[in-house]
């Protein structure tokens, strides 16, 4: 991992063009950049719709104006399905370093074969890596997600009396998510009756992709799977993880209705969760202009990951500390790199000991207190968007040694 200082000036910083999209961690890579001293330059290519010759006009222009040492993008949002990047950026000699901090396994397929000499990608779960391998990637990396320590802090943010919890959930029920994705699929009759169980048996297991579930539980329906092409097959298997989501997550927030919990999401709840008594459910939260002072006002902020990371942790692992607020998540095999379970953060094995744990932390505030203080002193040493972007140079420098 990257250098416990949290700023600095590096000795020669790349200059570095970010390709922007709606997506949000574009903003803290370029707040970053500002605090690191590095050059950036912003290129929105995704708001509006741009045929190749413009697009290829506007990327010569910004590359011939602000002359970058490397393309950095989120999830590949700004990488076109046509290849066009793919090649400009080689008879640029311009690499194209894409970080990923959602599924790249329901990504990447759905783009050419890439230039193995001229792509980084970087991906915020460990366990993705061989994947991302196996679609023809050879330089990869892994790189988590970190916190904005600035916007999460304690004291930052609106202080809402409605916010206050003595536990709290904030995330999306999958439902309508779900429903969409199933939707886009347009699965055979044989893959929708199999859909609800390859779901359960999908969210039980240790297996990363769907297929693998198909080719344990239900073989026959592999020709099926296999029938629907890249497009379909994709919407598919992300409807059943995130159904496997759904039913996980719905258990793990029912250990919480005893305490009146403070539900922070979607309508799905309200269908959910309907016939159940204690909850209070509230609309979705704004990331950056209400979730920094919604997290200190609960006693216990309750996380728990999707299924599509079976290793890897989430955003609120890292801001919720950052705001000084206490964090009880799931475990995840990847957190124990991150932080020290016990000491720095709390965590809990299924439903079950969610509930036991939830009532231990709720009548042990000074416990809650020590968990806070120590989760946000690991997050300020290790965990920021510049330790991150730090790491990030770096492996712009492995990979490419000769292109700066």
């Amino acid at each position: 991992m990257s250098s416990p200082a949290r700023h600095g000036h590096m000795a020669r910083p790349p200059r570095l063009l970010l390709l922007t999209s709606a997506y949000f961690l574009l903003g803290e890579l370029a707040t970053a950049c500002r605090r690191l001293d590095i050059p950036h330059l912003l290129l929105d290519l995704g708001a509006r719709e741009m045929d190749a010759a413009s697009f290829v006009a506007a990327l010569r222009g910004a590359v011939s104006s602000f002359k970058p040492d490397a393309i950095l993008t989120v999830n590949h949002l700004g990488v076109d399905h046509e290849g066009v990047l793919y090649a400009l950026a080689r008879d640029l000699r311009l690499p194209i370093v894409s970080w990923f901090v959602d599924n790249p396994e329901f990504i990447l397929p759905l783009f050419p074969q890439p230039d193995a000499e001229n792509v980084l990608v970087l991906s915020w779960d460990m366990d993705s890596l061989d994947a991302v391998r196996g679609f023809g990637f050879s330089k990869v990396g892994w790189l988590p997600l970190g916190a904005d320590e600035e916007r999460f802090r304690p004291g930052r943010g609106a202080n809402k009396p409605e916010w206050r919890a003595r536990v709290s959930f904030v995330g999306n029920s999958m439902l309508v998510k779900t429903g969409k994705r199933l939707a886009a699929a347009r699965p055979t009759p044989g893959l929708m009756r199999a859909f609800a169980p390859l779901a359960e048996a999908f969210a039980a297991s240790d297996a990363r992709g769907v297929g693998e579930v198909v080719a344990r539980r239900a073989p026959e329906l592999l020709p099926e799977l296999d029938a629907l092409g890249t497009a379909r097959r994709t919407a598919y298997e992300t409807a059943v993880v995130w159904r496997a989501t759904l039913g996980y997550r719905l258990a793990c927030v029912k250990a919480t209705l005893p305490y009146a919990p403070l539900i922070a999401g979607d309508p799905g709840w309200r269908e959910l969760l309907a016939g159940c008594a204690g909850a209070r459910l509230h609309p979705e939260i704004g990331y950056y202009d209400e979730l920094p002072g919604f997290y200190p006002l609960s006693d216990v902020n309750f996380n728990c990951t999707s299924a599509q990371m079976k290793g890897a942790v989430n955003q609120r692992v890292f801001d919720v500390p950052a705001s000084g607020a206490f964090l009880l998540t799931d475990r995840r095999a990847q957190l124990e790199r991150l932080f020290e379970p016990g000491v720095e953060a709390a965590v809990y094995d299924g439903p079950e000991e969610a509930a036991e744990l939830l009532a231990r932390y709720l009548a042990d505030a000074p416990a809650r207190e020590r968990l806070a203080a120590a989760g946000r002193a690991r997050v300020l040493a290790r965990h920021t968007y510049v330790h991150r972007l730090r790491a990030l140079v770096a492996a712009i420098d492995e990979h490419f040694p000769d292109r700066r």
